[in-house]
């Protein structure tokens, strides 16, 4: 096997369980995102546009989605005889199977795997973040500083600081201490979960933490190992739009950022474009009556209502007279005449009747799973269908096929939910 500079490990079998019903079927990765991209697609992409062509993709929890979508990298020019995009999912061993733990102990069980390139450096990516980013520069920047580990770091405003994993560093990037969630930060320079390591420091790293830490991380575990023993470890200034999209607001705002007037994060530059697997779809079609403002059409997307400031997957359907206001509604979605939709995330392939209305009434927090639902936005799970002439409010989840005789007196208040499919892990 030729020797390999760099490879790409991609943490992708995250449960994501704080998008609800969203990953109650598939892994956060495999979320829909911008209308015709998954969010993998855009590390995915990254390695690519940096001329990282050796892709390991682990994946965990509820990979079906997630496979299917990668294949075999078609649309990343992944599919390569030495190198390309492989999926590593926990497999068994000896007589048993051992799930990943940890975020390094999956990066240690597959140690096998980076072994077959030789690599001089590995590149460990998040699966579930959006970003543009030339993980090329950032190794330029790990040699200039002969860095044992280089960490992409990202200024926070200093009133959100408490929230993130913080680095505090030196006037020449070199950090000298961690600091998780603190509640009097000293910096608000965020890890981004982006590392480059020699491969050399990871592989012996891995190997003695495993020892200790059967769920072996590299924020709790092996980075603080490391700094304690010296290492030298560089904060790498990352200064361009990223989002962790962990939670429906922050998925939702995502998306919003794309329908700007000037968008914060840009789908549309010539360069470091992003890619998907994407079937050929008919091309958009607005009818006479139709208004479109603010808003991205995929393909397929057949519009003869109103919408305004939202994000419409591909085949999605806005029937004549329906409104639809600072949504996402993903592939294959219909929305009947003369209904009313704000603030909604629907998943993919939801039928909403006639003269519906989503998203009116108090903001109320959901009644079961408050931490969860409580900015306004009202979810419909994948599947799922909501009859004629029902009013929804908001912070609401509909899940499955629903029934007229579901919602009393035509109406689910602000904070309840309907679920009708079986309990999944990721929760509803």
């Amino acid at each position: 096997m030729r020797k390999k500079e760099m490879i790409a490990m991609l943490l992708a079998g995250g449960q994501g369980s704080r998008l609800g019903v969203l990953t109650a079927t598939k892994a956060k990765p495999a979320i829909s995102f911008g209308g015709k991209y998954r969010v993998i697609d855009f590390p995915m992409s990254n390695c690519i546009n940096s001329g990282v062509d050796t892709v390991g993709v682990m994946t965990q929890y509820q990979p079906l989605q997630l496979n299917q979508h990668i294949g075999i990298g078609i649309p990343w020019d992944l599919d390569r005889r030495l190198g390309g995009v492989t999926i590593l999912a926990p497999y068994l061993k000896s007589d048993q199977g051992e799930w990943y733990t940890g975020t390094a102990n999956a990066i240690y069980q597959n140690i096998e795997f980076i072994e077959k390139y030789n690599p001089d450096y590995v590149l460990i990516l998040s699966g579930d973040h959006i970003y543009k980013m030339n993980y090329s520069k950032m190794l330029d920047f790990h040699k200039e500083n002969k860095s044992d580990v280089s960490i992409a770091a990202l200024e926070v405003p200093w009133d959100e600081a408490s929230r993130f994993g913080l680095m505090n560093v030196r006037q020449d990037n070199r950090i000298y201490e961690f600091e998780e969630k603190p509640k009097n930060p000293k910096s608000n320079l965020a890890n981004m979960g982006i590392y480059i390591f020699s491969w050399s420091v990871l592989r012996d790293a891995l190997e003695r933490d495993s020892h200790i830490h059967p769920d072996s991380d590299f924020g709790m575990h092996v980075l603080p190992m490391l700094l304690n023993e010296g290492a030298k470890m560089c904060a790498y200034p990352f200064g361009e739009y990223w989002m962790d999209v962990g939670t429906i607001e922050s998925y939702w705002s995502a998306n919003m950022d794309l329908v700007k007037t000037v968008p914060e994060f840009n789908l549309y530059e010539e360069f470091d474009k992003i890619y998907t697997d994407a079937d050929h779809q008919p091309p958009m079609y607005t009818g006479p009556d139709a208004h479109v403002q603010a808003t991205l059409l995929s393909e397929g997307c057949e519009v003869l209502g109103k919408v305004y400031n939202s994000v419409l997957g591909p085949g999605a359907i806005i029937e004549t007279g329906a409104q639809v206001r600072d949504s996402i509604i993903m592939e294959n979605c219909y929305i009947g005449k003369n209904s009313r939709l704000y603030r909604v995330i629907a998943d993919t392939n939801c039928s909403v009747g006639d003269d519906v209305i989503i998203g009116d009434g108090e903001n109320r927090p959901n009644a079961d799973k408050p931490r969860l639902y409580n900015t306004g936005i009202s979810v419909l799970g994948e599947n799922t269908t909501i009859p004629d002439k029902v009013s929804i409010g908001k912070n609401c989840v509909v899940y499955g096929v629903t029934y007229p005789y579901d919602y009393q007196d035509g109406r689910l208040e602000s904070g309840q939910s309907i679920i009708r499919e079986p309990s999944m892990k990721g929760g509803v």
